[in-house]
């Protein structure tokens, strides 16, 4: 390509510095690092599941500081891919003990796993300074050839 037509080239299209529409960080090539989102208030909501069957990927301690919820539900039951991840559930002690009010949490799995069951046992005492209740429930809904556990949340 002649030196005129590349220069052209690279004016004539102003969004190729855009990453999703947001103009990239010239000092950062990283998408994390330009697409980081502004610090805001925190946002109150009455149930939120944890993303990705609570998974390590996308949910960290600045979830919980950020999404508060007065329920959350924790729906990961694959040990093999690391769902639910301990270190998402002790995101969600670390991001509560940043709240500044004692609100009362309900953390709701879905499954009875391993994970969930030992990070019960080994946090108890911190989900309770916390005001944290994790919902165990012995209901059994049963659905022609099939059977599984179920919780009632009232609002």
């Amino acid at each position: 390509m002649p030196e005129d037509e590349l220069s052209r080239s690279s004016h004539s299209n102003p969004g190729k510095s855009l990453v999703n529409g947001i103009k990239a960080n010239p000092a950062s090539n990283s998408p994390k690092s330009s697409l980081s989102v502004p610090m805001g208030p925190p946002v109150y909501v009455d149930l939120a599941y944890i993303p990705n069957h609570c998974s390590g990927k996308n949910t960290d301690p600045e979830f919980f500081k950020r999404v508060r919820a007065s329920y959350y539900v924790v729906s990961g039951n694959d040990a093999a891919n690391g769902e639910p991840s301990r270190a998402v559930l002790d995101a969600l002690l670390e991001g509560k003990s940043q709240w500044g009010e004692n609100l009362q949490v309900t953390l709701i799995p879905t499954h009875d796993t391993e994970v969930t069951r030992e990070w019960y046992q080994q946090t108890h005492e911190k989900q309770q300074e916390l005001n944290i209740m994790v919902l165990a429930s012995s209901s059994t809904v049963v659905m022609q050839d099939e059977s599984f556990p179920a919780c009632k949340i009232e609002f």
